[in-house]
């Protein structure tokens, strides 16, 4: 495809509008430009249109996921799902995410740790952190090291702290069904919860 004009994009900031001898138009920045080498009369074989047009893509996603990132932590799987829902081709976006992770702009490992010291602060237990790394789409091989946070002495804080909120000293027996229940929804197992339970009431009847 032969280059007919090269001129500023008047409807975009610092870009330029390259017009094609079929009547179509692509929005370029200065790099491209450089990069391929556009000026009119240039003429790009089918190879290095279909890179140019692969390249515009990416910058766009590559603007486009910071834009999104801005002071929020996203894992690499929740940035090219947006990317893909905002319109950008699979490929782009796994480039995208590629790049934000090359660059140290997003860090599974850490963003890990920080969904589980989280959920951990909020009084959750394995079950439910588990069910956010996976619905963020934390690789799995990363998920171990990120549990090693909440250990037991964290998870028994953090029933303890839940149920001497929610009974507030109560030692009636449905009150402590309740809880109990409470804390299984909220991702501990029945034997952790039974331990909190005794201790809760250890502490109340001391």
């Amino acid at each position: 495809m032969k280059i007919q004009s090269v001129d500023r994009d008047i409807n975009k900031n610092g870009r330029y509008l390259a017009l094609f001898d079929d009547g179509s138009s692509v929005s370029i920045s200065s790099a491209h430009i450089a990069d391929f080498g556009i000026c009119p009369g240039r003429e790009l074989s089918d190879g290095e249109y279909s890179e140019l047009i692969e390249g515009i893509e990416l910058s766009k996603a590559k603007a486009r996921a910071v834009r999104i990132l801005g002071n929020r932590c996203l894992s690499a799987h929740e940035i090219k799902k947006r990317l893909v829902n905002k319109g950008d081709s699979e490929e782009a976006a796994q480039k995208t995410a590629d790049w934000l992770e090359e660059s140290g702009l997003v860090n599974d490992a850490q963003y890990a740790e920080a969904i589980v010291r989280h959920y951990c602060a909020k009084g959750y237990g394995p079950a439910r952190v588990k069910a956010e790394l996976f619905k963020r789409g934390i690789p799995r091989e990363m998920w171990d090291s990120a549990l090693a946070g909440l250990d037991d002495a964290n998870m028994e804080s953090a029933m303890g702290g839940f149920l001497e909120k929610k009974l507030g000293g109560s030692e009636d027996s449905d009150d402590l069904r309740r809880a109990a229940d409470a804390l299984t929804r909220r991702g501990f197992t029945y034997e952790q919860v039974r331990t909190a339970v005794n201790s809760y009431l250890g502490t109340v009847r001391e």
